[in-house]
């Protein structure tokens, strides 16, 4: 059975709160049914893990437990980023680290992590996934036009495989939804656990 919040008397019935503000990560909620209310976590995204894997937990507990404590609730929270040659690629800080970035996966195969999170009354819960992604060659001019169409802003990795970036992905192999920031299939699983399905289930 559905669990039932009341963001207010004057708004729907929602499932969960989102402790995100990620654009992506709504849209892929939403098209998939769930009723949900946004609660940016703001928390501190900097740690001293250098394994991807456990950093994307690690971030994505960081922010459900953060939203957790100023509202009643489920609250579900993720974080992505992009790993080459055992480094870990977050959101670019300017033009030249998001060209740094795309001039080492060009050509090649990089892997995407992404960490969920679901905080309830007993705890957390959380998962991760890995997608191996390959991507074409970026020639310098590419890389100039890229970042002048504002897309790799605020991406992990400086791409966004749904948006103009997706010309250069040749091939993926696991989740694409993962890539553009929350792994549905394991999202739908860890909130079914808890008794959320979504409107159309």
């Amino acid at each position: 059975m559905n669990s039932r919040l009341l963001s207010s008397t004057d708004q729907p019935a929602i499932d969960f709160y989102l402790a995100s503000g990620s654009p992506r990560r709504r849209e892929l909620l939403a098209q998939a049914g769930y009723r949900f209310a946004v609660e940016v976590s703001n928390v501190d995204e900097t740690a001293d893990i250098r394994e991807a894997d456990r950093l994307v937990v690690a971030l994505a507990e960081r922010k459900a437990v953060a939203v957790a404590e100023r509202v009643e609730g489920l609250v579900l929270a993720a974080d992505t980023v992009v790993e080459i040659d055992g480094d870990v690629l977050g959101k670019p800080r300017d033009e030249a680290d998001a060209a740094d970035m795309l001039r080492r996966m060009s050509g090649r195969s990089h892997r995407v992590l992404s960490g969920v999170a679901l905080a309830h009354a007993d705890g957390v819960d959380s998962l991760f996934t890995v997608t191996a992604v390959e991507m074409d060659a970026w020639t310098a001019a590419d890389i100039a036009a890229y970042w002048r169409s504002g897309e790799p802003q605020g991406k992990a990795g400086g791409y966004a495989i749904q948006g103009i970036a997706g010309g250069w992905v040749k091939a993926i192999e696991g989740s694409y939804t993962g890539v553009v920031g929350l792994p549905m299939a394991e999202t739908r699983q860890l909130l079914a656990a808890h008794g959320v399905t979504a409107v159309c289930a």
